[in-house]
């Protein structure tokens, strides 16, 4: 969820308004709270390619990643995890951001692709145990514009949190296939 400004009432409001929504239901009619990501399966729609954005947090949230051993790291692996094809990047001390794609029309669920790869980047980063948080998260985009306003906003992720000035200044991002619309 992303938090945008209080409203009067003091509860933060989100994007997609689930705030407002949450607001609106009864005392003790608590809307269900998600622990765990869905992990759906790729829809495939009109012939248009699936890409995914994915997202994966370290452990206890330490700021781990956002460093030359572990990017090197990370780009080594990703093609050893083979069924699906990662696109754009970015590395922030404490989580990272990816689209992919399938490498296959009958690909493995990205969480068992996600659980992989995490487990080679483990094995060469040893002393840096315990890395990764259990889960990730992952949403299939819609279209070429979705894909466009999520890294749009993924890039800025380095200027937000006051690393960097230009997106472009930030080391740990890059992209190791072309995902095409």
């Amino acid at each position: 969820m992303i938090e945008t400004d209080r409203p009067a009432g003091g509860t933060p409001a989100s994007a997609s308004g689930i705030a407002d929504r949450a607001a609106a239901v009864p005392p003790g009619n608590d809307l269900p709270q998600r622990k765990h990501p869905a992990h759906l399966p790729n829809v495939e729609r009109h012939n248009q390619p699936v890409v995914l954005f994915v997202t994966v947090a370290t452990k206890d949230r330490r700021s781990i990643l956002a460093s030359e051993r572990v990017h090197s790291t990370l780009v080594s692996v990703w093609p050893q995890a083979r069924q699906y094809h990662v696109g754009r990047y970015i590395l922030m001390p404490d989580h990272m951001h990816l689209f992919c794609s399938p490498a296959a029309h009958e690909a493995e669920n990205v969480k068992r692709w996600v659980a992989y790869w995490k487990r080679l980047a483990s094995i060469a980063l040893k002393d840096l145990q315990p890395l990764w948080q259990r889960e990730c998260w992952d949403t299939q985009l819609r279209d070429v514009v979705h894909y466009g306003e999520k890294w749009e906003y993924v890039m800025r992720n380095p200027v937000r949190k006051e690393l960097v000035v230009r997106p472009e200044e930030w080391p740990y991002q890059g992209c190791l296939n072309e995902l095409r619309w």
